[in-house]
Formats: structure tokens, sequence, C-alpha cells
């Protein structure tokens, strides 16, 4: 499984399975839950998800930075970068499922 990308396709997929609208409807709520999700996180709030992790947005300020093949000193422009932190419920979940643990 490493190395795989889940798509949007396979989330309403997931959705339509697991909660029994149709795949239509699934569609539609996930969309509605993306789209909330990053309207929040554009206006600068923090979302947090139950048992899984939170996202947040972080202002980066200006900064001077180094091309690694010419030494050149750029300036690298303020920026706003997206956070997320994970939860600890999340985080033993994958390292309980890590390729070559013992448990």
């Amino acid at each position: 499984m490493a190395g795989e990308t889940i798509t949007r396709s396979q989330l309403s997929e997931a959705v339509y399975q697991e909660v029994g609208l149709s795949r239509n409807e699934s569609a539609d709520l996930l969309e509605a839950v993306l789209n909330k999700i990053s309207e929040t996180l554009a206006q600068g709030e923090t979302v947090k998800i139950s048992s899984f992790g939170s996202f947040s947005v972080r202002n980066k300020g200006q900064r001077v930075g180094r091309n690694p093949k010419t030494g050149e000193e750029v300036p690298i422009l303020p920026r706003r970068v997206l956070v997320f932190r994970p939860s600890q419920v999340l985080k033993s979940r994958i390292s309980d499922t890590t390729p070559g643990a013992t448990s």
C-alpha cells in the first residue's frame, strides 16, 4: 500500500459504502465537508477533527534562503502555510500498523 494516494472518488465511494447514501449524495457530502474545511482555514481559523488531528494556518516571516547549487542568497517572501498536527489516537494507530513493527 506504500506510495498509493486516496482520491476524492475513493473517499466518496467509502462514504457510499459505509453510510448508505446514494453515490451522488455521498459525493456532495464529501465536497461540502472539504469546502467547509477549506473556507475555515482560508479565514485563518483552526479545524480540529476528533481522534484525527488539527489543521491550522501559520504565518511565516520573510527570511534569507540560499540556492544550494550556486550559494547565492535569495529572499524568501512571507507566506501562509498549512500545518497539520495529528492526534495521539492517530499517532498510535499509525505506529501500531508500521511494517516491521513488533507488537
